[in-house]
C-alpha cells in the first residue's frame, strides 16, 4: 500500500516532468517473476506509453495493481527528466573528467606509479641478449 504522502511526492515530480494524466496510456498485463499463481494469474503489471515524449515504462515490483500504477508514473517522471537532464549531465561528467585529468597524484599514487615504472623498465633490461650467443 503507498502512503498518501507518497503519491503527493510522486504527483509533485509528474507535475516537474510535464506529465499529465490525459497523456499518459494506460494497460495492464500478466506479471511474471516470483510471486507465483497470484502474479501469474492476475494482471497486475502496468505499462505507461507516453505520447508526447514517446517513452514507454512497465512496472511489475510489486503484486498490488495499486501500487504498481504510482510506481511505473514515478520512473516514467524520472526517464522524462532524464532525458531533459541528459546534455546538461554528460557536459558535467565531461568537466568532472577533465578536472579529475588534472588533479596532481598523491604521494601514494605517484611512488605506486614510478615503482611500476621501475618494475617494467627491470622487465625490459632482462630481455637482452644471452652471453655466448654470438
Amino acid at each position: 500500500m503507498i502512503s498518501p504522502e507518497t503519491v503527493e511526492r510522486i504527483k509533485a515530480r509528474m507535475a516537474l516532468a510535464s506529465v499529465f494524466e490525459e497523456d499518459i496510456e494506460e494497460s495492464f498485463i500478466l506479471g511474471s517473476g516470483s510471486g507465483g499463481q497470484k502474479v501469474n494469474k492476475t494482471s497486475s503489471t502496468v505499462r505507461l506509453s507516453h505520447a508526447p515524449s514517446g517513452l514507454t515504462v512497465k512496472c511489475g515490483e510489486s503484486r498490488s495493481r495499486e501500487t504498481n500504477r504510482w510506481m511505473a508514473r514515478r520512473d516514467l517522471a524520472e526517464k522524462i527528466l532524464e532525458k531533459a537532464h541528459s546534455a546538461l549531465s554528460a557536459r558535467r561528467q565531461e568537466e568532472e573528467r577533465v578536472k579529475r585529468q588534472k588533479r596532481r597524484r598523491s604521494r601514494r599514487q605517484k611512488a605506486k606509479m614510478l615503482d611500476d615504472k621501475r618494475h617494467q623498465g627491470d622487465k625490459k633490461a632482462a630481455r637482452g641478449r644471452v652471453a655466448g650467443e654470438d
